[in-house]
């Protein structure tokens, strides 16, 4: 994938410009109309700005597991403002995900050890192909800074969602486990 906009429009094809060229790269992903999902239109996918920082904040709170409450992260000293900064000095590489005129997700890695810090969805836009693509994104930006061996940790709960998720894109257990109690999961991105 490449890093500038990336529109998804489910069954469609995008337009030609106005000098008869492709306009840009459309992803498909599958209609799903389940109970509580989201039915897309157009998707953007970019990478994150300071500014995305307080709705990040925000989301995070959000998600069906895992949630953290602001409160939760400011007593961890992760703010809007501390966020924001880690994404303009590039501490932070990430990328966000905008869909029916909200942000639906977002991926943000670290540039200093090459760890995935955090992968969040909102539960409507789960299971459209958004994490796959906001992930295998920030994996490129950190193997584009060097990174050879990318690491993660994961609820060791076969039951939970992240269990199976990274597994069946290519991630693999260390044995090893954080301070939380999280299996640490390894991923070596292809050159």
């Amino acid at each position: 994938m490449s890093d500038g906009p990336v529109r998804i429009r489910m069954g469609a094809t995008d337009p030609p410009s106005s000098n008869g060229a492709a306009s840009g790269p459309v992803h498909e992903c599958a209609d799903v109309d389940a109970p509580g999902r989201a039915t897309l239109g157009p998707v953007e996918f970019r990478p994150a700005r300071p500014e995305d920082a307080a709705e990040c904040v925000a989301l995070r709170g959000q998600t069906r597991e895992n949630a953290v409450s602001r409160e939760r992260l400011e007593s961890l000293g992760i703010t809007a403002q501390t966020w924001g900064e880690d994404i303009r000095t590039g501490e932070l590489p990430g990328h966000v995900c905008w869909a029916n005129g909200r942000m639906a997700g977002y991926c943000f890695g670290s540039r200093t050890d090459g760890e995935l810090v955090v992968l969040a969805l909102l539960p409507p836009f789960e299971a459209q192909g958004i994490g796959k693509a906001l992930l295998h994104r920030v994996c490129n930006d950190l193997a584009a800074l060097g990174h050879q061996r990318l690491f993660l940790g994961c609820s060791a709960d076969p039951q939970s969602r992240s269990y199976g998720f990274y597994r069946h894109l290519g991630w693999r257990s260390t044995g090893e486990f954080d301070a939380r109690g999280d299996e640490i999961l390894e991923y070596f991105p292809k050159p």
